[in-house]
């Protein structure tokens, strides 16, 4: 068996081959995640990856998870990226800071997960530069969560470099749960492959002894190889018969019972040490080992000392083995002795003397609690849960005990781990709870409610008494604790439109700050309350600072959000902001900002982002990117797959008595029904929301169906009612919130212009500021001026027509296309397909569109072909259209398609 070759494994060598092509085409499918129980051979399967990558050229980077360093923040990043670490010069200071920063290699103040991606990118990309690269994680289950989050921010970007993953996990892990990779089960091999690799790694089997062998391994190729090494040599002559059957989940690890039993004690010791002290292959100095030792160990075949000088276990599963059969005593006594070898509060430190410690401990407890407060300080909010979670066991006090176990609760919320927040909840609440923590163990209670379990009654009943104990004066503030509360209650209110929750914000507008009653405004009344919000929101978030911005990031985004001002600045402000909850507020804010900005090749990764909130068990953000994912469904005109969708979402939205999902999915449908030309029934919906002339306090987004109720009320013959909503828009000063309602308002009374008018109305919105930001209502704007203008036989119709044709080719928006294209025949045109509807490419716009394509930037591109990067982004502007797609990233498929 060659080095390129695994028995049985054809299809999965074939797989890690295509994997490797992709990467080095720098095009999709450039990643794999294989998933197996132990012992099937997915380590030898990563093996083989490294080896055909080394063949063809590619650097291999290799991490491996450990259960023993599942609490230790960034720790498989720093084994990933350690062989690149010279290179860090090539990184900008920022970058280069954030990453020494959180690897260990400097002081200073600590970096977000997803700065520390962004370095990571910018490390890997220069080291691409050279080769390609494989990347290989191995017990992807074990990875830290910080490093895990850096994966995976680097996973979702794998085709802007030439570089592949590989990654391996065990079924039922959780880690694995939304990771974006394809993934490939790795199962027993059928009875013939078992067969072949039985007699190739034991070829002097007597036949009865090798079927007995291949039912117990029933086709786990660890098993295969493993078994017989434990026979002797009667069993594997066939003269006594194995030993009995053990249940899977041991048998493994008692596989290596015998060996184990049979070391000397300081032998065994030393084992232990390895075991508990680092990785699944071990990481106890074997330099520090007498010699006798050492060779009494090695000499078993369980470990071996590797050239960097540590102990490496021939398997995982050895470890396992060493930890599960060594007494408690002896466990606590190894975790002292590897404590005794670090730092006073090095965290590593402090998880070896929990493990150790017998009793409660009050010292020690403080010591643990303000460790996990600095890791969770560095954007490790899952790792500092864990250890104020250690804390909170150790203490000797029970209000002591309630206190840590909150704030672990909390930092574990916020570092996406929900439903262990949610275990700690109610073990907190088991027991008496201590007055002065009732404020916080309310926001992790509401917390869990509203995320995890989507539900918003908690919000009601617990919050407003909240901000009641926080307002009082000299109360404990936990850290700003009151904007967090006062926001997580408006959320409540936003979704469900409940009078208890609106009732206790109005009572506390002058207890937050200027940036929260803004957020306030924006969502409570926006027809009354929220002119000049997006001026204000710019003026306050000019004026905050880096500390000021990391806690107020929710609100921020929450208030972009309310006035369709969210944009790529904002997002980069956030990008140093570790912690899932923000992250997924980050990924909302801009799935709804795509729609809107007419970014629609963004839709299957809103269900991406979707599938890895379930994982994480944020519920809720799972049902609103499902949310906001029908939007692009009811934009296209996609009613079969909106139906899906809220037959998927809905019965939890009602639920919850969410109005701002079943609301918004009653206005999609209206605006479905637009799309195939059904008026009368978007009409009859859209009133339903926001009647003739009224501009409804519960509907806070009224702007989004401003346009499509004068549009429809339009085509149904009912003008007086158009007036009298555009009258009720004027009189709301509906152009003073924001460019987008400007834009809608200005292009719904050109809908509902009289002729004579018309034209001008027409010609006026689409001078609006910025109109051209709203890829979508701007073609509709311009497919109903090109009707007009047909009509009315005015000249200028077939190219207004044509413009909208090209944008809703690009989008994808079928109906809306086909009703261009009928306007176009009755003015005369001949129409046939998209593509022979569009202009062709120059030959420098060719050129260009393929640079870009291929993910070089204008610059880039401009150095290639002699250009200035301004005409370079000048030539893709006219790119766009002329190939129906609205943004680079569709660049590479328009370009195949013709």
């Amino acid at each position: 068996m060659s080095g390129s070759e695994l028995v049985g494994r054809h299809a999965e060598t074939a797989l890690l081959g295509r994997v490797l092509h992709h990467a080095r085409k720098g095009s999709g499918g450039s990643s794999v995640l294989l998933r197996g129980e132990a012992g099937m051979g997915k380590t030898a399967l990563l093996e083989l990856a490294g080896t055909l990558a080394r063949d063809s050229g590619f650097a291999v980077l290799r991490t491996v998870g450990a259960e023993a360093e599942a609490e230790t923040a960034f720790g498989a990043l720093h084994q990933l990226l350690h062989p690149l670490l010279e290179r860090s010069t090539a990184l900008s200071n920022p970058q280069r800071e954030a990453l020494e920063s959180v690897l260990g290699l400097r002081s200073g103040p600590p970096a977000g997960g997803f700065l520390v991606g962004a370095a990571s990118m910018a490390l890997l990309a220069e080291a691409a530069r050279v080769r390609p690269m494989l990347i290989v994680v191995d017990d992807l289950h074990w990875i830290d969560s910080s490093s895990a989050g850096v994966l995976a921010f680097l996973h979702r970007r794998i085709g802007e470099l030439p570089l592949a993953f590989v990654t391996a996990t065990r079924p039922g892990a959780a880690a694995a749960e939304g990771w974006p990779a394809p993934l490939a089960e790795i199962h027993a091999l059928a009875p013939e492959d078992a067969g072949a690799l039985l007699r190739s790694r034991h070829p002097g089997l007597a036949a009865s002894t090798c079927d007995r062998v291949l039912s117990e391994a029933a086709g786990n190729p660890l098993a295969l190889v493993e078994l017989p090494a434990q026979l002797d040599g009667d069993v594997l002559r066939g003269l006594e018969p194995l030993p009995e059957r053990l249940p899977f989940g041991q048998r493994l690890e008692r596989m290596f019972a015998d060996r184990l039993e049979a070391l000397s004690p300081d032998a065994a010791q030393v084992l232990l040490l390895a075991a508990l002290g680092g990785g699944a292959y071990g990481a106890y100095p074997a330099g520090e080992v007498a010699e006798d030792v050492r060779e009494r160990v090695e000499a078993t075949g369980l470990a071996r000392s590797d050239p960097s000088g540590r102990f490496v276990f021939r398997h995982p599963l050895v470890r396992s083995a060493v930890i599960s059969r060594a007494s408690e005593a002896r466990r606590r006594q190894a975790h002292l002795a590897l404590a005794a070898r670090l730092p006073h509060d090095e965290p590593r430190r402090l998880v070896h003397e929990a493990s150790a410690a017998a009793h409660p401990d009050e010292a020690l407890a403080g010591r643990l609690e303000r460790a996990g407060q600095r890791i969770a300080a560095r954007g490790a909010d899952a790792e500092g849960a864990l250890l104020l979670d250690r804390a909170a066991m150790l203490s000797s006090d029970p209000a002591d005990r309630a206190r840590r176990m909150t704030w672990a609760a909390v930092t574990a919320a916020r570092g996406g781990r929900l439903a262990h927040t949610g275990r700690l909840v109610e073990e907190v609440r088991r027991g008496p709870v201590p007055e002065d923590i009732a404020p916080l163990l309310a926001y992790a209670v509401v917390y869990v409610d509203q995320s995890h379990r989507i539900d918003f009654e908690s919000s009601f009943t617990l919050l407003p008494g909240a901000l009641d104990a926080l307002a009082v004066p000299g109360a404990d503030s936990f850290g700003g604790l009151a904007e967090q509360v006062f926001f997580k209650l408006l959320l409540a209110a936003t979704y469900t439109d409940d009078a208890r929750a609106w009732q206790a914000l109005d009572k506390h507008l002058d207890d937050v700050s200027p940036l929260a009653r803004l957020c306030h405004r924006a969502w409570s009344d926006p027809a009354r309350t929220a002119q000049g919000a997006a001026d204000e929101l710019t003026l306050l978030s000019q004026g905050l600072n880096e500390e000021q911005e990391a806690g107020a990031a929710w609100l921020l985004l929450w208030t972009a959000t309310a006035v369709d001002v969210a944009d790529s600045g904002l997002w980069r402000r956030f990008t140093g902001q570790h912690a899932y909850a923000t992250q997924g507020s980050v990924a909302k804010a801009r799935y709804y900002q795509d729609f809107l900005l007419g970014r629609w090749d963004a839709a299957d990764d809103c269900l991406r982002e979707a599938e890895a909130s379930e994982g994480l068990g944020y519920h809720c953000n799972a049902l609103l990117f499902r949310h906001h994912y029908a939007h692009f469904l009811a934009g296209r005109g996609d009613e079969e797959g909106l139906k899906r969708i809220e037959a998927l979402i809905g019965p939890a939205a009602r639920r919850a008595r969410m109005r701002f999902v079943t609301d918004h999915l009653d206005h999609l449908r209206a605006l479905a029904a637009l799309a195939h030309g059904r008026y009368e029934e978007a009409y009859s919906r859209i009133a339903e929301l926001t009647p003739p002339g009224v501009l409804p306090a519960g509907l806070p987004w009224f702007h989004l169906p401003f346009f499509d109720f004068v549009d429809a009320a339009v085509h149904t013959g009912r003008r007086e009612e158009a007036q009298r909503h555009l009258e009720a828009g004027r009189a709301a000063r509906m152009a003073g919130i924001s460019a987008h309602h400007a834009f809608l308002l200005a292009a719904a009374e050109a809908l509902a212009a009289p002729d004579d008018e018309a034209e001008e109305r027409y010609r006026e919105a689409c001078a609006v500021p910025g109109a051209e930001r709203w890829v979508f209502e701007t073609a509709r704007l311009r497919l109903a001026h090109g009707a007009w203008l047909r009509r009315h036989r005015r000249a200028g119709a077939r190219d207004v027509l044509l413009e909208a044709r090209q944008v809703f080719s690009g989008l994808g928006a079928t109906p809306w296309e086909e009703r261009c294209a009928a306007e176009l025949r009755a003015d005369g045109h001949q129409v046939g397909t998209r593509a022979e509807g569009r202009e062709q490419l120059t030959g420098q716009e060719t050129r260009i569109a393929r640079l870009a394509a291929t993910g070089l930037t204008n610059k880039d591109i401009g150095r290639q072909l002699q250009l200035s990067p301004r005409t370079v982004a000048t030539h893709l502007y006219k790119i766009y259209p002329k190939l129906g797609i609205t943004s680079r990233a569709a660049l590479a498929q328009a370009l195949r398609e013709g």
